[in-house]
């Protein structure tokens, strides 16, 4: 019963909302049906014929009940009932044509519609991703697309056939009959007043429903996945997940029956309308064939053209309500279709030709956006107390001679005051306790996020300034935890480079200690390898990841090196794989290995977002601060 009071008052609040109908929101919706305009018109002139074509059934039907059976012409009947039967066929044909072309219409704007969608979610930022739920944009791109079809493929089809229906049926009735056609028409005023009442409820219903959904179905993308499973079998929440979702189904459900009883109310309202002028004018008609002003033929060709008129007219008022219906839907995809990307390319880049792999950091500070702005909806757990914001609330404290390995973290800025060089070929190993900025400094890199002040220069210009596949072309990356898609090996190794010959595929295996692992498999290369790899273990998953990027080939390596869930065998062959990586390549590396410590050429120490040493390990062992703290407790093991 609670449930159903607070759906009430969301409800309520969503029907006080304005509709949002504007003309420019119209000429948006409308550009989408320009590529099928000639489709578009085709239909119309095959709704024209069959429309004229079901205008002369009733005509018929009145010369067979006032000339053909009176006068018993068996010539006449034959050919009337033969007009009846031929009459359906040629508009069955019509029909069939129209739908063809209306279909193609509708799905030809499914497929732009998701394709721009698509395109323009693969230019965000990362941070798009980091705050916003996977199943809220599936269902932007399937069930809101979808409801966006119906705008064009069906509504603005649907208003026309009506319109062209109801002005021909009305010259039809005003030549048979002018104060009959008046009667019926009399009550048409109270079908707009229906409409207009009831659209709106409509509409704000369809938004709530529509918003309900994708909420449902960001719950079950969160909690279905592999990664998801695992959490809440672990976790023991699965009571807790079924209640979550059970909401959000139950708020589904109670929209969906709002929307169909307010339906049928519409409908009968409809009918009854319906029946009081059919009443009126089939009462007065009979009058009329009684005083013999009338001829039975016509009155029954007359109400056969009554019934039509309001079939199409309840179609030409309801065209307007399921439009604004669908423009839901619109405003839904292009709200996501209007979100800025983030990090965009400038109109100016500067191609990169040769990529010597100098890059550079120039007082480069950073930290995470704190506003909502670009972002669809937060993540709803009313079960959690999540503050995922508090990082932003604490001051940057100053770091000290002798700092804890474990001490504090939170701050305003995740990098601050970043100097430092990577000359081409270099080494560069990144150190510190967890929390440290290490990471973040990565992701900058490659341009997953920018500098709030500063700069990262690539051989001498700024990274901003070049070109973003240039950018990607040049930077291999390997992160911590390794994604694979669920596919064979062969096809997750080739995403680095689709070019790539089944000898340079074998040869990336072997520099990363893979390949033996993979001709022992049945399938081979072939081997599927389940949702994210899973089926795989933590070690085999990271050495495919590394041959995947040696196949890539790049000149600059950003790796971050964890193998704390791996054995000996598998950390043995990854550091040897490692070695081949690294030669001749500008490499940045989050540090976990002693051996990478050694041979890095600078060592960066981060503590709080900032640089605190740098230099040699030997350098920074003598200086005995944060660095020989760490050496001493984690990697002299």
């Amino acid at each position: 019963m609670g449930m159903h009071r607070r759906n009430w008052r969301s409800y309520i609040r969503a029907s006080e909302e304005k509709p949002r109908l504007s003309w420019g929101l119209v000429r948006r919706v409308l550009a989408y049906g320009n590529p099928y305009r000639w489709r578009i018109i085709g239909s119309l002139l095959s709704i024209l014929f069959y429309t004229a074509v079901a205008l002369l059934s009733p005509l018929i039907l009145r010369h067979l009940i006032d000339v053909a059976i009176p006068e018993e012409d068996i010539n006449q009947l034959i050919l009337a009932a033969a007009g009846l039967l031929v009459l359906p066929i040629i508009s069955g044909i019509f029909q069939v044509i129209t739908r063809r072309l209306v279909a193609q219409v509708g799905e030809g704007v499914i497929f732009d519609l998701r394709v721009s969608l698509y395109e323009h979610l693969q230019k965000m930022s990362l941070r798009f991703f980091t705050h916003t739920q996977l199943g809220e944009l599936i269902s932007r791109m399937n069930n809101d697309v979808v409801g966006a079809q119906t705008a064009i493929s069906r509504t603005l089809v649907t208003l026309v056939t009506n319109f062209i229906e109801v002005l021909s049926i009305l010259v039809v009735m005003v030549t048979l009959e002018w104060r009959l056609t008046l009667m019926g028409i009399i009550i048409l005023p109270l079908f707009i007043l229906a409409a207009r009442r009831l659209g709106r409820v409509f509409r704000d219903i369809a938004r709530r429903q529509m918003e309900m959904n994708a909420r449902m179905n960001a719950t079950m993308n969160e909690t279905l996945n592999i990664g998801g499973a695992l959490l809440v079998k672990l976790f023991g929440r699965r009571e807790t997940e079924v209640a979550r979702f059970s909401r959000r189904a139950s708020e589904v459900k109670f929209l969906g029956v709002q929307r169909a009883t307010l339906g049928i109310i519409f409908m009968v309202i409809v009918q009854l309308l319906t029946a009081v002028g059919t009443a009126l004018v089939y009462g007065a008609g009979g009058y009329l064939v009684i005083l013999n002003l009338f001829t039975l033929g016509t009155i029954v060709a007359f109400g056969d053209y009554l019934s039509r008129l309001y079939g199409s007219f309840q179609g030409l008022i309801n065209a307007p309500v399921e439009f604004a219906t669908s423009m839901v839907s619109f405003e839904r995809v292009f709200e996501v279709l209007d979100l800025p990307v983030g990090i965009s390319e400038r109109e100016d880049t500067i191609p990169l030709k040769k990529v010597q792999g100098r890059i550079e950091f120039d007082q480069l500070s950073f930290k995470y956006p704190d506003t909502h702005d670009g972002l669809l909806s937060d993540v709803d757990r009313p079960y959690l107390t999540e503050k995922v914001g508090s990082i932003l609330s604490e001051e940057v404290a100053p770091a000290k001679d002798h700092p804890s390995t474990f001490s504090s973290q939170a701050r305003e800025y995740a990098l601050q005051d970043i100097t430092f060089t990577a000359n081409p070929g270099d080494l560069v190993a990144l150190v510190g306790p967890s929390g440290a900025g290490k990471t973040t400094l990565t992701y900058l890199i490659p341009r997953l996020y920018d500098p709030t002040h500063g700069a990262i220069r690539l051989d001498g210009h700024d990274l901003r300034d070049l070109q973003m596949d240039d950018l990607a072309a040049a930077i291999g990356m390997v992160t911590q935890e390794t994604y694979l898609f669920h596919d064979t090996i062969r096809t997750n190794l080739l995403y680095a480079n689709p070019g790539a010959s089944e000898q340079d595929l074998i040869n990336a295996s072997k520099a990363a200690n893979i390949h033996q692992f993979i001709s022992e498999l049945p399938d081979g290369y072939h081997t599927i390898v389940g949702e994210r790899g899973y089926r795989l273990s933590g070690g085999e998953k990271q050495r495919l990841a590394l041959a995947r990027v040696l196949l890539k080939d790049p000149r600059i390596m950003i790796l971050d090196e964890a193998t704390s869930h791996l054995d000996s065998e598998s950390e043995a062959l990854i550091q040897e794989a490692l070695e081949r990586l690294y030669t001749n390549r500008t490499s940045i590396v989050i540090a976990h290995r002693l051996s990478t410590i050694l041979s890095a050429n600078l060592i960066l120490v981060m503590d709080k977002g900032r640089i605190i040493e740098r230099g040699t390990h030997k350098d920074l062992l003598n200086q005995g601060g944060l660095y020989a703290h760490l050496y001493q407790t984690q990697f002299n093991q």
